[in-house]
């Protein structure tokens, strides 16, 4: 009898451990139970669909066409890039889009750096964007660049990582830099990361348990600079809306597969990438706040010094958001399109 006691606990026990590290189905838009879709979508290679926001002037009349990757807990409603005055004046046709697993995009249960950077070719070609575009990310969404410039550089006229999202285990960072840079996040931000990388299998459990603190980003508590804590008091309610459209399908198969993918092993390591411009037919830029609490500068620099065609340009005084102030944004766009002319 005690003997069967036990195993029915074990059961019991193994049970609960299961349920606490295999994260529930993603509720999938358009499905009984599930978000409406509400947006545009298209239909990827793989039978999945992608929904996307345009803004600007009708890319039939465009001079330039961009596709604009959202960051971290945002959406395809992220296009504050749109409202810069040089859109009427250039001529520029933006598209932004749910990222797989975000807002109204289905989950890419296979999602790597590589199939991101697929979508966006894919999405390119089925709103007929024609052989060349930019691309432009955002945070986390510098990384789906990355991999744009090592998987499609062949369709792009010029490329743009905003504070761009480093991984502190990209091999070319020498270790003392990079243990120095991730010292300087918040110890639970460590943590979370440390299970990113070495235990993605547990990545669930930790940001949903409830005995020590997880990610900050997660729950909201951010490093912010002077400026930023400006800029999120501005846009308080609008990213709020943003982060509760982003997860609506669930936190598993956007937030946690993000940093899965953004802080696991990669495929291939930046800085061992070729300049796709070495005709100056394009150009490639980077910009950094030189207050950002979030991503290290100090990495930058050395991204910057290991891959001198990339145009480094820090902005002083500036935290993470500092995209969101519009002459950082007609300055990203003017010197991507037309540079010094």
């Amino acid at each position: 009898m005690i003997g069967k006691i036990i195993l029915v606990l074990l059961i019991g026990l193994l049970a609960l451990g299961y349920q606490a590290l295999v994260p529930p189905p993603p509720k999938i838009c358009g499905s009984p139970g599930g978000p409406p879709i509400t947006g545009t979508r298209v239909r990827l290679r793989d039978g999945r669909y992608l929904a996307y926001k345009e803004s600007g002037v009708p890319k039939e009349t465009a001079s330039y066409k961009i596709i604009f990757v959202h960051g971290f807990s945002s959406n395809r409603h992220d296009a504050s890039l749109a409202t810069s005055g040089l859109v009427e004046t250039l001529g520029i046709y933006l598209v932004t889009f749910d990222r797989p697993g975000y807002g109204e995009s289905d989950p890419d249960p296979k999602r790597t750096v590589e199939s991101t950077a697929l979508d966006i070719e894919d999405l390119a070609d089925k709103l007929e964007l024609g052989s060349k575009f930019y691309v432009i990310g955002f945070s986390m969404g510098g990384q789906t660049v990355w991999g744009c410039l090592k998987y499609i550089p062949h369709r792009l006229a010029g490329a743009a990582l905003i504070a761009p999202v480093v991984n502190y285990w990209w091999p070319s960072f020498p270790s003392n830099l990079s243990v120095e840079a991730y010292n300087q996040q918040f110890m639970q931000d460590q943590w979370a990361l440390r299970v990113a990388h070495y235990a993605p299998w547990l990545v669930h459990w930790w940001n949903s348990q409830k005995w020590f603190p997880s990610s900050s980003v997660i729950a909201g508590r951010l490093k912010l600079s002077k400026q930023d804590i400006e800029i999120a008091s501005q846009t308080h309610e609008k990213r709020k809306a943003w982060k509760e459209h982003a997860v609506q399908q669930g936190e598993p198969e956007s937030l946690y597969r993000d940093l899965i993918i953004g802080f696991g092993k990669w495929e291939f390591d930046p800085m061992n990438l070729k300049n796709p411009f070495v005709d100056n037919e394009g150009s490639v830029h980077l910009w950094q706040g030189d207050e950002d609490g979030l991503v290290p500068v100090l990495l930058q620099h050395y991204i910057a010094k290991k891959l001198p065609w990339i145009q480094y340009h820090e902005v002083p005084n500036a935290g993470h958001l500092f995209p969101h102030v519009d002459s950082a944004r007609d300055a990203i766009l003017k010197t991507l399109l037309i540079g010094d002319k």
